[in-house]
């Protein structure tokens, strides 16, 4: 079987983009690449061996456009709600709280937010733990 190792994104602002993923998701540079024209930093923590990798393109001046292709990345927390009112608190902005109830039942609690380089990443409740 294949194992997920990491994914890559690329950002404008390695010690902006460092920061919110730090602050929100606490996640620390586990190493970091330099080269001539870019940059990668691939950032980890304790809860898996799952990496993000952050490629900096050191010529790049402007956004990048993210298109209309929708995707995300997703961590899963102890508990929603508060992980929420924390980043409301350190002015990351996610946006509402949803209750997933397809059927009547809530089957997931999740919200969004958007990282610097307006990508958005999806912030789930842990199974198992939805009220």
């Amino acid at each position: 079987m294949a194992k997920a190792i990491h994914s890559m994104i690329r950002v404008l602002d390695e010690a902006r983009s460092v920061e919110f993923y730090k602050a929100a998701f606490g996640l620390d540079v586990a190493d970091r690449l330099d080269f001539d024209s870019f940059t990668l930093i691939y950032l980890s923590n304790g809860e898996t061996g799952f990496e993000l990798e952050l490629t900096v393109n050191k010529d790049r001046t402007s956004p990048y456009e993210l298109g209309d292709g929708y995707g995300h990345l997703a961590f899963s927390v102890d508990d929603v709600t508060a992980e929420h009112a924390r980043l409301t608190a350190l002015g990351l902005e996610p946006r509402k709280l949803v209750d997933f109830a397809p059927a009547g039942t809530v089957i997931a609690r999740f919200f969004f937010i958007a990282d610097p380089d307006g990508y958005q990443i999806e912030v789930l409740q842990r199974a198992g733990r939805y009220l």
